[in-house]
């Protein structure tokens, strides 16, 4: 594929191909299971079977399909290592790139949005796309002033695509369910769908990595590009080198995961409390490995990229996730319950156990608890089976629990950032983050004992 297949009926007809796939697959298992093979054994070769077909047809697409993909790719650690490495290459491949449009297309667009003479805003300009993504692509250029520079271009048609792709993907959720155990696919593409128009607005997207640059510029730890130039359909911000975190996650050094892992849990916590943003698209695609951190050029620091989708946060993340966090971890079964009800996570006409409750969410907030913890697939994949397993008492409760809207965002942004963690293998001290940067997560007491022996 060359271009971003525009015609409804086309990428219908591929996406409709889909569940036509599975179904076949599944009868196929059942054959397999007639003559006596093992279910679990079935089950795994239906599973990569039908993730081999699914990124092949999102990855060639892009669009919503491949928002879609890059979105779900973040939570293959939470598959059996059996199912996830044969198809990790290709999760990593649809994170870091897609196919290009024409270089024909390209520069059209370029003309109709900086003018005829567009050429003469840059000294140079590589037609060959450095990284393509779901709604447009880059190119590396050299301004007029002779700054290294990255030209976002967006696809034409990208807009009817996503919501096309998206749409028609919501109708057979159901039946990419057993791709990621306990995880409910459904919401997740209603709430990439709810992202759609701010993602094409590549003015909000300026303004967004405008304040995270002018935010972060002074920081040993992370750096933000500027932007440069802002239009309809294209943006062009300064370039950045550095080492693709995909990369990091297929063969870094540990000292490079762990890095990458701190100052990921970082800017994850920290960018809300300075920016009043959320950075909410957090797959691997979108951060660099940069040489150069506050230790001299054997230190790293962290590149973000893509700020198309963020959650607007004024006053950083919600106190109360901070300060239910920290109950839970001092046990205050009651507090957590009282709160939990309070901000909507349990309605009210639903009664639970507070203890229950505090046992469903201790596991999950194991990485808090130590000074430092490894995120790992296997603590992922305990995780995800523990809440998945329909005879689990974590199970039960999960379903009786309600995810606010407002925190929905939140939700899948965190759950994504810890899915890259444990990909990463890295080791992490959250537990300093949190009391840094998460409101409630430290009481005004501590704050003050804190403040006088400082």
């Amino acid at each position: 594929m060359s271009d971003l297949p525009r015609k409804a009926v086309t990428r219908t007809a591929k996406l409709a191909a889909l569940p036509l796939g599975f179904a076949g697959r599944a009868t196929w298992g059942l054959g397999k299971r007639i003559v006596g093979e093992s279910a679990e054994i079935v089950s795994r070769e239906l599973q990569q079977r039908t993730a081999d077909q699914l990124f092949k047809v999102l990855g060639e697409l892009k669009g919503g399909a491949m928002k879609f993909g890059q979105a779900l790719s973040v939570f293959e650690s939470a598959l059996p290592e059996e199912v996830a490495g044969p198809y990790r290459a290709a999760l990593t491949k649809l994170q870091e790139a897609a196919p290009p449009m024409p270089t024909r297309t390209v520069h059209a667009v370029l003309e109709e949005r900086l003018g005829a003479d567009w050429r003469a805003l840059f000294e140079e300009f590589e037609d060959k796309p450095a990284a393509a993504a779901s709604i447009g692509q880059v190119h590396r250029a050299v301004w007029h002033d002779g700054r290294e520079v990255a030209v976002k271009v967006q696809y034409p048609g990208a807009g009817e695509a996503l919501l096309s792709d998206l749409g028609q993907l919501s109708r057979f959720a159901r039946l990419l369910g057993p791709l990621i155990p306990g995880m409910d696919i459904k919401p997740l593409i209603t709430e990439l769908r709810d992202r759609v128009s701010e993602e094409l607005d590549y003015g909000l997207e300026a303004q967004a990595q405008q304040a995270h640059a002018e935010e972060f510029a002074q920081d040993p730890d992370v750096l933000v590009p500027a932007v440069i130039h802002q239009c309809e359909q294209v943006l062009v911000t300064e370039w950045i080198d550095g080492v693709p975190l995909a990369e990091v996650i297929a063969d870094g050094t540990q000292e490079q995961r762990d890095r990458a892992g701190q100052l990921l849990a970082r800017f994850l916590f920290s960018g809300p409390a300075r920016t009043g943003l959320l950075h909410a698209d957090p797959h691997p695609g979108n951060f660099r490995l940069l040489p150069g951190g506050p230790d001299g050029e054997d230190d790293w620091r962290l590149g973000v990229l893509d700020f198309g989708t963020v959650d607007r946060l004024p006053g950083g993340l919600p106190e109360p996730i901070g300060a239910s966090l920290r109950m839970t971890l001092d046990g205050e079964a009651e507090a957590v319950y009282d709160m939990l009800r309070a901000e909507g996570f349990v309605k009210e006409t639903v009664d639970l156990d507070p203890d229950a409750v505090l046992d469903y969410l201790l596991p999950i907030i194991e990485p808090a608890q130590a000074e430092e913890f490894t995120f790992t697939r296997g603590w992922m994949r305990s995780q995800a089976a523990r809440i998945a397993d329909i005879r689990s008492p974590a199970y039960q409760l999960g379903k009786r629990l309600n995810l606010p809207p407002s925190y929905l965002l939140i939700h899948r942004v965190t759950l994504s950032t810890i899915g890259v963690l444990c990909q990463l293998g890295a080791t992490v001290r959250l537990r300093d983050e949190l009391e840094e940067w998460l409101p409630g997560f430290v009481t005004a007491v501590e704050d003050e004992e804190a403040a006088a022996e400082v």
